[in-house]
C-alpha cells in the first residue's frame, strides 16, 4: 500500500464503534451480508436498451452467491431475442458479482442485471421470507402452462379504437362489442395450451378449440370483429 507524503505524517486516530452491514432478509433469516457468498434469493430486474425501444425482465435464483436459474424475458427487436437466448447460457453458474461484470450482449439485460442486483443486495427479493428459499425451477411457474411469457398487446388509434391481440389468457381471435360498440369481452387460444394438445397427437383445429375460451360478456356481444381483419 502507497500512502501520501501527508497521509505518512498524520498521527494515528482511532475510529469509534465498529458499524457493520445491516442486516437484510433473505429466504427466511436476517443475514449481515459482508461478501457475495452471502447473497441469496430470488428476485427481478427490469432494464431497457437505448434508445427505449425494448425491454428485459430478468428473474435470477441465486444460492450462496451463486446464479442456479435464470428466466430471460425480452420484449423487442430480433436481436434482443437471440441476445436473451445468449444470456441465458451466460449467467447461470456464475457468480452475482462475475454477472454484474460481464457483457450479457444487449443494453437492455445489462440493465436488467443491474437493477436485479441493487434489488437482491438490500433484500429486495420475492423469497426474502420463504424460509429455505425458493425451489430452484421457481421460475418456471412465472410463466404458467405451457411455459410462455405472460405479454400484453394492444393496438389503438383515436379513429378507430382499440384491438386487443393478446392478453394473459392468450393470443385474441375475437373481441365482442356491443350495441354502442364498446368491448365486453373476448374470445382467445391459449398457444400453450394449443401446443401442448398437438404434441399429443390432436388434430390441428380440434387442438385449437380445445384451448379456446372466453372472457367477460363475449356470448352478450351484438357484433363481433377479427382484431386483426377489421
Amino acid at each position: 500500500m502507497v500512502y501520501s507524503h501527508e497521509v505518512e505524517h498524520m498521527c494515528v486516530v482511532k475510529k469509534g464503534p465498529n458499524h457493520g452491514p445491516a442486516p437484510i432478509p433473505e429466504e427466511g433469516k436476517w443475514v449481515k451480508a459482508k461478501d457475495i457468498k452471502d447473497i441469496s434469493g430470488l428476485t427481478h430486474g427490469i432494464g431497457w436498451c437505448a434508445p427505449q425501444q425494448g425491454a428485459c425482465k430478468l428473474t435470477l435464483n441465486i444460492k450462496e452467491g451463486i446464479i442456479e436459474e435464470a428466466l430471460v424475458e425480452t420484449l423487442g427487436c430480433s436481436g434482443m431475442t437471440h441476445s436473451a437466448a445468449m444470456a441465458g447460457e451466460i449467467l447461470v453458474g456464475k457468480t452475482l458479482l462475475e454477472a454484474l461484470n460481464t457483457d450479457l450482449v444487449c443494453d437492455a439485460i445489462n440493465t436488467a442485471m443491474r437493477e436485479l442486483f441493487l434489488q437482491i443486495v438490500y433484500g429486495r427479493s420475492q423469497s426474502a421470507f420463504s424460509e429455505g428459499g425458493l425451489a430452484i425451477g421457481a421460475g418456471l411457474e412465472d410463466l404458467g402452462k405451457g411455459h410462455r411469457s405472460q405479454v400484453g398487446t394492444i393496438y389503438s388509434t383515436k379513429v378507430k379504437g382499440p384491438r386487443y391481440l393478446e392478453l394473459a389468457e392468450g393470443y385474441i381471435v375475437e373481441i365482442g362489442l356491443d350495441k354502442d360498440n364498446q368491448i365486453i369481452g373476448y374470445k382467445y387460444v391459449n398457444l400453450g395450451k394449443m401446443m401442448e394438445n398437438i404434441k399429443k397427437g390432436i388434430p390441428a383445429l380440434e387442438a385449437i378449440e380445445k384451448a379456446s375460451g372466453t372472457y367477460g360478456r363475449f356470448e352478450e356481444a351484438v357484433k363481433k370483429i377479427d382484431p386483426r381483419e377489421e
